[in-house]
């Protein structure tokens, strides 16, 4: 798998210029303060599940699509990082 992208990337590429609102636009719209939601947009924050349902009945998307672009980033990242050596455990009987 390609690492996915971070789902501010897609707020801001697609979305907020198919809106063609402002930062602080979208997030007074939101209920969030500009800060917040620009941190997001620039990937220094990740899509919460309150920020999903927010964006959903915005009609923006889907609560469960946003959270699992969000997830699959997340997995991606996690894997891709450096890990201490994991010892398995026996199976369970």
């Amino acid at each position: 798998m390609h690492n996915p992208p971070h789902p501010g990337e897609t707020l801001r590429e697609d979305v907020l210029s198919a809106l063609n609102i402002s930062v602080t636009e979208m997030a007074r719209r939101l209920g969030l303060a500009r800060e917040t939601l620009s941190r997001i947009l620039h990937e220094r924050a990740p899509i919460s599940p309150d920020l999903a349902v927010r964006l959903e009945r915005a009609g923006i998307g889907r609560a469960r699509t946003w959270l699992s672009v969000q997830s699959d980033y997340d997995l991606w990242q996690a894997e891709n990082r450096t890990q201490p050596t994991i010892e398995r455990f026996a199976e369970l009987a």
